[in-house]
């Protein structure tokens, strides 16, 4: 069986991916995510997913290497990682009543043949119009300062949220695992 690699510092990735309970291991695969100029949001998603699993591969030769990446989009305009409080806040003032869409990209690259897979799978994620008060508390009890669009569904962020659309939950969070499946099986890799 070939070595699988997680192209990833995300422990949310980590996490979702140990669910498949295959041996792997994990790279930081270190690149830059600034969107490119005219970029959408399904071309960044995806150029990123499949710019780490090639860095990471580049070092592993022999290895299955999963590169993934996640864009938050309000009515055409990227969210990033807020990074801080009040980032945070303000995303989440903009997002109370609406709907973001999460195109989470993923591609696995095959480093002993050269072959590549990859896919966006978007979902949607309709908030709740919750208060300015209710935003500074979930903030300081979850404190979502790395997650694209700063609510954490798998934690307390869903309480902000009215209702969620996509054919993978787990793309949400971070690594579509359907698609992943599917991807590793076309590879020659048995999950169960």
């Amino acid at each position: 069986m070939q070595n699988l690699i997680l192209a990833s510092s995300s422990i949310y990735r980590r996490e979702l991916l140990s669910r498949l309970h295959l041996p792997f291991e994990v790279v930081s695969p270190d690149v830059d995510e600034t969107p490119l100029a005219g970029e959408s949001p399904e071309e960044t998603s995806l150029r990123l997913a499949i710019k780490k699993a090639q860095k990471v591969a580049e070092n592993h030769p022999g290895s299955l290497v999963i590169g993934s990446d996640q864009v938050a989009v309000l009515d055409g305009v990227q969210l990033g990682k807020p990074m801080n409080f009040e980032n945070a806040r303000r995303q989440l003032k903009m997002m109370r009543g609406r709907t973001v869409i999460f195109h989470s990209a993923l591609c696995l690259v095959n480093a002993k043949t050269g072959s590549i897979h990859s896919r966006v799978v978007p979902y949607s994620v309709t908030f709740r119009d919750y208060n300015d008060e209710e935003i500074v508390r979930y903030l300081e009890l979850e404190q979502p300062y790395h997650c694209a669009g700063s609510a954490k569904t798998e934690g307390l962020g869903i309480v902000l949220i009215r209702s969620m659309e996509g054919e993978d939950p787990n793309a949400l969070i971070g690594l579509p695992l359907i698609a992943l499946v599917d991807m590793l099986t076309a590879e020659g890799m048995k999950i169960i």
